[in-house]
């Protein structure tokens, strides 16, 4: 059973999926209202951003801290800055971490969302959705070489 597991880890690189999806990060500053990080994030089609002062990420703002700060707590979206909602505690990865790394990372502490960072840089973005699409093109790929292998498609 450990040897099936071991096979079955994803050891791609953050740095690889960063190369296919790209770099670009959307992010917004403390003194934001709220209603334009939301306004942002559905126009760009991402459910977090990076927030960034003075060039520096101090912080990450998610639909799920609107959904519990904002919407739960009843305050206004205009008026409300994003400081006042933003997860301020920012779990970071840097791009030679592994898949199976920042999903071990995401499980622990229940978060959808890993800014990528090197050095001081904030360089790149991933998501839940982005490490999913890696495991299963993965997966995917092993089940093509096995399936030819039983199909006995390698050369003898």
């Amino acid at each position: 059973m450990a040897n099936a597991r071991a096979a079955m880890k994803v050891r791609e690189m953050i740095s690889q999926i960063l190369e296919q999806k790209g770099k670009q990060v959307w992010s917004v500053t403390p003194t934001m209202t709220v209603y334009q990080a939301i306004e942002m994030m559905a126009d760009k089609g991402v459910g977090a951003l990076a927030v960034l002062s003075n060039g520096k990420l101090v912080g990450i703002i998610s639909e799920r801290d609107y959904a519990r700060k904002v919407i739960l707590k009843g305050k206004s979206s205009k008026e409300t800055p994003v400081g006042k909602i933003m997860s301020s505690r920012v779990h970071t990865v840097t791009p030679n971490y592994s898949v199976d790394d920042c999903m071990l990372m995401m499980t622990h502490y229940r978060i959808r969302h890993l800014p990528v960072v090197q050095g001081e840089d904030l360089v790149g973005m991933v998501s839940i959705g982005d490490l999913v699409k890696a495991i299963i093109s993965t997966q995917a790929e092993t089940i093509n070489h096995l399936t030819n292998y039983i199909e006995g498609k390698y050369p003898a």
